[in-house]
């Protein structure tokens, strides 16, 4: 898979993303052919830029599936979305959507255990927070699911998730979106944010209310006491707090946001495994990126042996992939393509990930996608 600027999009193109507007609603989505005026559409909106599984218009790959279901995604933005609009006129909002679309992700999450989490989508202007959500109900869900939690924990965590964001009405646009580096006093706002959010959770008059405030409360907590709004240490962290905090923070790396590009998968795993020594559980960090594709499907990667394309990703070896080598270390292409288990490759490693610029121009240079080989594998 590959980043392209829209401006180099061309019909035939397929999408490896979806594209969603600030309501939940799919302006493009994930595995559709792209047309002319789906393209001149992105330019409309001002997208600068969409994943799509091949440079070559021809190829009509498809991408990975993916852990949830767009139908789902989308289901579930929308009720997100509501909720914040709800809150915001009323000050209090119905929890019945919310446990329609935590029912819903759930229900995706254990009917496609055999994926692995690939590409999130693309969220335009406002739509952050609520696609963000999102995600962290979706990964807190995974990892509730790989622990074996009963459906009430699993319903309690997930619609935790979907909520931890919701006291971020409280902080003004300008300060969540500011491009540059927060001042002490923006950011004391923000860190104000997981007791509010909990508060209007709180006001709920539901069964174990405390419960689903958990999540909101407790996500920005670190497990060496460096985390806010209270400092709490590992002790005093409950389990969902720990998730809540992993899913949050892998969500936020990925994305992108006014002030950074989304890091690749691959940098997000070395920030949160190697550079944040005792902010995370290492257990359920473990667990986390055990089922989480540091390399996806389609990433191309530099290595010890060459060039070469990921072509499958197993549970418990994502350090490792599955790659189709089909160039030398000078970028000479193979006659034919080896395929490569690093799993079981004692001397073959991986330097680094072939960021999508440098890709773009190292395929038009050897006038062949790596994409290609992959057509045959799906």
């Amino acid at each position: 898979m590959i980043e392209l600027a829209t401006k180099r999009l061309k019909p035939g193109m397929v999408a490896a993303q979806s594209v969603f507007n600030s309501s939940g609603a799919n302006y493009i989505t994930r595995g559709v052919t792209l047309t002319q005026q789906y393209i001149d559409r992105l330019r409309q909106l001002g997208v600068e830029g969409i994943h799509v599984t091949s440079t070559d218009a021809q190829a009509q790959l498809p991408p990975p599936e993916d852990i949830l279901s767009e139908k789902t995604r989308a289901f579930a933005v929308k009720r997100v979305y509501d909720v914040f609009e709800q809150v915001t006129r009323t000050g209090t909002f119905d929890l019945d959507p919310l446990s329609q679309a935590s029912a819903a992700i759930i229900n995706d999450i254990m009917e496609r255990r055999g994926n692995l989490v690939q590409l999130t989508e693309i969220r335009l202007h406002d739509m952050y927070t609520f696609a963000h959500c999102v995600n962290v109900a979706m990964l807190c869900s995974m990892q509730g699911v790989l622990l074996g939690m009963n459906p009430t924990e699993l319903s309690e965590l997930t619609m935790g998730g979907l909520l931890h964001d919701l006291g971020k009405l409280v902080v003004p646009p300008e300060i969540l979106n500011k491009p540059g580096r927060l001042t002490d006093e923006e950011f004391a706002v923000i860190k104000k944010h997981p007791a509010a959010g909990a508060e209007k959770i709180l006001k709920l008059n539901v069964p174990n209310v405390d419960r689903l405030a958990i999540v909101a409360r407790l996500h920005h907590e670190k497990m060496d006491g460096t985390g806010y709004p209270n400092g709490r240490t590992s002790k005093t962290i409950h389990r969902y707090g720990r998730i809540g905090a992993i899913a949050d923070v892998y969500d936020a790396l990925t994305s992108s946001r006014p002030y950074k590009k989304a890091y690749t998968p691959a940098i997000a795993y070395n920030i949160m495994v190697h550079c944040s020594p005792g902010q995370f559980d290492e257990d359920l960090l473990k667990l986390f990126f055990s089922n989480v594709a540091i390399y996806p499907i389609g990433t191309v990667l530099k290595m010890s042996l060459g060039y070469g394309i990921v072509k499958s990703v197993e549970f418990g070896k994502t350090e490792r992939p599955c790659v189709l080598v089909f160039a030398d270390k000078a970028g000479h292409l193979n006659e034919t393509p080896v395929q490569v288990d690093l799993s079981e490759e004692m001397e073959g490693y991986i330097d680094t990930v072939i960021n999508d610029v440098d890709l773009f121009h190292f395929i038009h240079e050897i006038g062949f996608d790596p994409a290609s080989l992959l057509i045959d594998e799906r």
